[in-house]
């Protein structure tokens, strides 16, 4: 009955987002924008977001892999559809997703929160980091000499700065971050357990979860193999969507390398930060604008193009993601 309780919640709630995304940008527009790719391109677009949707399963999968053994592949797959379900749903994105389904993680690998909390932030790191890596090399060595090209690649060597400097920062003011951590959290955990449990959680319990999290973050230092696996399934998930994207606009008739989507596709990625579930509309505005500016598309190609592929998305994240999630367990037995 809980499980049952749980996927009618998922398949609300992915309905709910869904209709928000048409009545966000359309369903006027986005039916013009879809009749206006050739049916082929269509189905090939919805096959290759199913693609990249399961591909994400290698990368949960070597993630998870040091608590317990980790996850089998069926159940990675599950995870990562469920995943993305999340990342739709919730304000920033994967930023604010990952704390959700780190309860689910701890709860399948019979570890702790802040265990799985520890190795999926360190994924989700890895994982954004090959992707802006890969698109600055491909801008930078193959690009360089086009004005719009420079615009990008400043943008996107900004972003792998900024992760650079934050990853050091977090590794070098790990002692003190972990004491502000433990201060701030101690009272919320105490009130919380308060009402939850008979004795409730003191400051000693979130020490030791802290250090729980630090522990699982350091530990693929003994598995760099895992990080390799991390770094591989991003950048196939960048490859496949930059497929979706040129795909959808040959099916306009539109002509275009398919390198310069592959350098563009982390590029809206600030629009995470829009505290909009899905970050509705700003994703979908700053990569049309960043195709035609990189690819030469028209914007009506390059509009038609992304809202094809971002309808697929979220039907994918929505649809597959909250039956996914309809049979995750978040409590203990």
């Amino acid at each position: 009955m809980r499980r049952g309780v749980r996927f009618v919640v998922g398949a609300g709630l992915g309905i709910g987002a869904l209709a928000a995304y048409l009545w966000y940008v359309g369903p006027e527009e986005v039916g013009s924008r879809v009749a206006a790719v050739a049916p082929w391109a269509v189905a090939a677009v919805c096959v290759l977001m199913l693609a990249e949707a399961t591909v994400d399963g290698l990368g949960v999968w070597a993630s998870v892999r040091p608590l317990r053994g980790g996850l089998s592949a069926r159940a990675s797959v599950q995870f990562a559809f469920a995943g993305d379900f999340f990342d739709v749903l919730s304000p920033a994105g994967p930023v604010s997703s990952e704390p959700i389904m780190a309860q689910f993680f701890g709860v399948a690998t019979e570890t702790s929160y802040s265990e799985a909390l520890g190795v999926r932030g360190v994924a989700k790191y890895v994982k954004s980091a090959a992707q802006l890596f890969l698109s600055v090399a491909l801008v930078g060595v193959l690009f360089l000499d086009a004005p719009a090209s420079r615009f990008v690649l400043v943008t996107l060597a900004g972003a792998v700065a900024a992760l650079v400097v934050v990853g050091a920062a977090l590794v070098w003011a790990r002692g003190a971050l972990s004491m502000v951590v433990v201060a701030a959290l101690t009272p919320v955990v105490r009130v919380v357990t308060g009402v939850t449990r008979r004795t409730p959680v003191g400051r000693d319990a979130v020490v030791d979860a802290v250090e729980r999290f630090w522990e699982r973050v350091v530990q693929f230092r003994d598995a760099p193999e895992l990080l390799g696996v991390i770094a591989l399934s991003g950048v196939f998930e960048q490859l496949l969507t930059s497929l979706a994207l040129w795909v959808a606009l040959a099916g306009t008739g539109t002509t275009v390398a398919l390198i310069p989507i592959v350098a563009v596709i982390p590029l809206p990625q600030a629009a995470s930060v829009v505290p909009v579930p899905g970050s509705l509309g700003a994703y979908d505005v700053l990569l049309a604008g960043a195709l035609s500016l990189t690819t030469g598309a028209p914007a009506a190609g390059a509009t038609a193009a992304v809202l094809v592929v971002r309808t697929f998305e979220l039907l994918v994240s929505l649809g597959c993601g909250g039956v996914a999630t309809g049979f995750l367990r978040g409590v203990r037995a």
